[in-house]
C-alpha cells in the first residue's frame, strides 16, 4: 500500500543526514507539482464490477495510484527466517493527459525492496524512482509486467503470449541495489482470493472511498538473495497484493494497519483498519480464505486491532505499535515482529516514513502463520 514519486537510478539510500533529506525533500515536492490528480481527473470504482483474469493483472493507467506488492518469508541453507518485500507503485500524472509528446510521461513508477534479518537487526532497504518514458519504466496493460531500470515483476507470460490462465505460471521479481539483491521466482499455489466484496475493498465510510483488490497468497518463493558480498540460495512463501483506485483514503483518515498472512495449511487471512485523527479506527475489513478453499468477509463490527507492545525508532523517534492482538470474528490472533527495527525511511520516493516487516502469527501459543505487518501514520499524518 503506498506513493509519491521520482529518477531510476542507484543513488538511492546511499547516505543519510541534513544534505540527503534536503534533496528527497526538494525531489518529493517536485514530483508533487506534476502530479496534482483529483478523483475528476480519473477513473474511479464501480461497486460490483467483476474483476477479469488475467487481464486485471496488468496495469491499470486510468486509475490514479496502482501497487504490486510482494512480501514473504524466506530460508536459507542454515534454515534462517528472513523477511522480505518488493514493491511496484504506479502514479498517473495529471498534468501529461492528453500531451501525444514521447517527452511527456503518463506515469509515474517507484519501486521498494527490503529484506529483515534477525542477525543484522535493522531492515535493510533500497529504493527507485522514475518516469515511465522510452521504455526506461512502465507497467504493462492486461499482464503483470512493471519495470524500473533493472528493477521488475512480470509473468513468466510476460515475454510470450502463448500461456495466460490465471491459473498457470508465475512471476519473476528482480531487485538490484548496491547492498542488497534479490531475485526470485513466485508460483502460483492458489487462484486469486478476491479481497472485500468480490474485489471491491471498501476503505471508509463514503462508498467512494474503495479499491479494487486481490491478492495471490501461498506464492512458493526460490531464488537468489545478495547481501553486501554475501549471495544466497534461498525458497520460502510470499503472498501478492495488487490494489488500484483512484480515492484510497477517506478524508479523515491519515494512515492506516494492514496485515497480510499464509496460514498454515493453505489458509490466508488479510486484515487492516483505517485510522483517523488521535489513531482512532474510522473503518476495518478482512477476508479469510479456509484450506478448503472457501472465503469469507468481514465487516467493520467483527474486526478488533489492539496494540500489545510499542517500539520507538532511534533514527526518528517515531513510536510504532509493533505487536499487536486481532480479532477477526471468533479468531483471536497475536502478532509478533521477526524484528523490531523494521521502519522503512522512504522520503526519497513516496515522501514518508512507515513500519513494513515480517511477523509470526500466534494462536492459543503455537505460531499458525507468518505473514508482513504494515502501518503508515504514525511518522505523520498519510496522504495518497
Amino acid at each position: 500500500m503506498i506513493g509519491a514519486f521520482l529518477s531510476s537510478r542507484r543513488r538511492f539510500l546511499a547516505g543519510s543526514g541534513a544534505l540527503v533529506a534536503s534533496l528527497a525533500a526538494r525531489r518529493v515536492a517536485a514530483a508533487d507539482a506534476a502530479m496534482v490528480t483529483t478523483a475528476a481527473d480519473a477513473a474511479m470504482v464501480t461497486p460490483g464490477l467483476s474483476l477479469r483474469f488475467p487481464d486485471d493483472e496488468g496495469s491499470h493507467p486510468d486509475f490514479k495510484i496502482e501497487w504490486w506488492y510482494v512480501t514473504g518469508w524466506l530460508a536459507d541453507s542454515s534454515a534462517r527466517p528472513i523477511g522480505f518485500q518488493i514493491t511496484f507503485f504506479r502514479r498517473r500524472i495529471a498534468s501529461a493527459s492528453g500531451n501525444p509528446s514521447r517527452f511527456a510521461p503518463q506515469q509515474l513508477i517507484v519501486a521498494h525492496a527490503a529484506i529483515a534479518d534477525p542477525r543484522r537487526g535493522r531492515l535493510l532497504h533500497a529504493q527507485r524512482i522514475g518516469r515511465s518514458a522510452f521504455d526506461l519504466a512502465g507497467a504493462a496493460e492486461r499482464i503483470t509486467d512493471v519495470h524500473i531500470g533493472e528493477w521488475a515483476l512480470r509473468s513468466h507470460a510476460s515475454r510470450s503470449q502463448a500461456n495466460r490462465s490465471p491459473a498457470d505460471g508465475g512471476l519473476r521479481a528482480v531487485a538490484i541495489d548496491r547492498e542488497l539483491r534479490l531475485d526470485l521466482m513466485l508460483d502460483r499455489t492458489q487462484p486469486p482470493l478476491l479481497q472485500g466484496d468480490a474485489g471491491t475493498s471498501r476503505k471508509g465510510r463514503s462508498t467512494a472511498s474503495a479499491s479494487y483488490y486481490y491478492t495471490l497468497p501461498h506464492l512458493a518463493v526460490s531464488g537468489m538473495m545478495a547481501v553486501g558480498d554475501t549471495t544466497s540460495r534461498v525458497t520460502g512463501s510470499a503472498w501478492l497484493d495488487h490494489e488500484w483506485s483512484s480515492a484510497y483514503m477517506d478524508p479523515d483518515a491519515t494512515g492506516w494497519d494492514w496485515i497480510g498472512i499464509n496460514l498454515d495449511g493453505g489458509g490466508a487471512l488479510m486484515a487492516f483498519q483505517m485510522r483517523g485523527p488521535d489513531d482512532k479506527p474510522i473503518w476495518s475489513s478482512a477476508t479469510m480464505r479456509t484450506p478448503d478453499g472457501g472465503t469469507r468477509s468481514f465487516e467493520p463490527a467483527d474486526v478488533r486491532w489492539m496494540s500489545t507492545r510499542r517500539w520507538q525508532s532511534p533514527r526518528t523517534s517515531v513510536a510504532y505499535p509493533v505487536a499487536w492482538r486481532i480479532v477477526v470474528g471468533d479468531l483471536e490472533i497475536e502478532l509478533e515482529p521477526l524484528i523490531d527495527d523494521q521502519e522503512l525511511d522512504a522520503r526519497a520516493t513516496t515522501g514518508t516514513v512507515y513500519w513494513e516487516g515480517a511477523v509470526a502469527a500466534r494462536a492459543g501459543g503455537k505460531v499458525i502463520g507468518r505473514g508482513y505487518l504494515e502501518m503508515t501514520g504514525y511518522w505523520r499524518a498519510f496522504r495518497l
